[in-house]
């Protein structure tokens, strides 16, 4: 279990991280602020839907960049007018936000009741499979992703303006890692975790599994949707090559940088990997020892490859136990465990585990 000592000190940590972001506008360059980190706080919004998802329900998802580009190609036909590519529904800004949010619920929803029933590398491949299946529907059907992709997409007021779009993403992600905590701690949440160490305990309990694992990926899909809006108003276009396999790794290697374990993991992760995508090709022994700027999926290998040496809890788990004073070699609790002074792991009852 994790101590109340170790949850103050993460707290406080995380604290000060948000209030410097917070003021990185004042101080950071624009091309810093606005494409750096705004993009990492994206990406780990994403990556944090997986860490939600696994910590608290054992399911490894490949599905959720899938989820965001719904919601980001629906936001396009949406709001988009006559003249543009896609549907061109001409709806104002935040009908056409509510709508992409909820047609990526749904869609989430459905994909989850059809996966609830599977677990592991069955749940994980399975998820694959609907991230393949939805790149192919987005490439082929051009009526709702265009003919290339869909272009000139503006966000709604006041996100036009990179900054403002920053601090959109600054407080949704915190939102974000609030809720994903605060649901370890409810009966839902108590239930998944009762459900991701032993379905069948919890189903002869009285317990409906598949309808837990439905509802969390349920909630995973709406938050990716989210994030999915969020990139969509940064690069200000989305095309079926952006939810392609190697984007769709691409997430989960973020999560598995930063810890899958941690949420804070998400978007530490995220920042490396954006840190290297960024600046790999800057460095001048890359080409010396053969790894050409284009070579960026081998760097990014490296780095995780290293990663998983040191700690297979990610640079998280390594930077807990250096808290700690402990050894690389040492494991270290989950950082998502709630706190509980029952011994037992598992609570009976109809409002959750008791």
């Amino acid at each position: 279990m994790i101590s109340r000592r170790s949850l103050t000190r993460t707290n406080a940590v995380v604290a000060a991280v948000v209030v410097l972001l917070l003021v990185l506008p004042a101080f950071g360059s624009d091309f810093f602020v606005r494409f750096i980190m705004t993009q990492t706080l994206i990406l780990g919004l994403m990556a944090a839907t997986i860490v939600f998802l696994t910590a608290y329900g054992g399911m490894i998802s490949l599905a959720q960049l899938l989820l965001a580009g719904v919601a980001g190609f629906m936001f396009g036909n949406a709001a988009l007018s006559e003249g543009a590519r896609g549907l061109n529904l001409g709806l104002s800004p935040w009908v056409a936000v509510v709508f992409a949010l909820a047609v990526t619920t749904v869609v989430a929803f459905l994909l989850g009741a059809l996966a609830s029933r599977t677990t592991g590398i069955y749940f994980l491949m399975l998820t694959l499979v609907y991230g393949v299946i939805g790149y192919t529907v987005f490439a082929q059907v051009v009526t709702i992703s265009g003919p290339s992709g869909i272009t000139s997409i503006v966000a709604p007021e006041p996100f036009t303006e990179p900054v403002n779009l920053y601090y959109a993403a600054l407080v949704l992600s915190v939102l974000a890692y609030i809720a994903f905590r605060a649901i370890g701690r409810t009966n839902f949440g108590l239930a998944m975790q009762g459900v991701r160490d032993d379905p069948i305990r919890m189903s002869s309990l009285g317990f409906n599994v598949a309808l837990h694992r439905t509802l969390a990926f349920t909630l995973g899909g709406l938050v990716a949707g989210v994030a999915g809006l969020l990139n969509v108003w940064w690069r200000k276009q989305i095309d079926p090559a952006s939810i392609n396999i190697g984007p769709t790794l691409a997430i989960l290697i973020i999560a598995v940088i930063g810890g899958i374990s941690y949420f804070e993991g998400a978007w530490l992760g995220a920042l490396v990997y954006v840190l290297l995508n960024t600046y790999t090709k800057s460095i001048p022994l890359i080409d010396q020892i053969g790894l050409t700027p284009d070579r960026f999926n081998t760097v990014i290998g490296l780095m995780v490859l290293l990663i998983m040496v040191l700690s297979p809890e990610g640079l998280a788990g390594i930077l807990e136990r250096l808290s700690r004073g402990r050894g690389l070699g040492k494991p270290t609790q989950h950082s998502v465990e709630p706190p509980t002074t029952s011994t037992s792991p598992v609570r009976t009852g109809p409002g959750g585990l008791q």
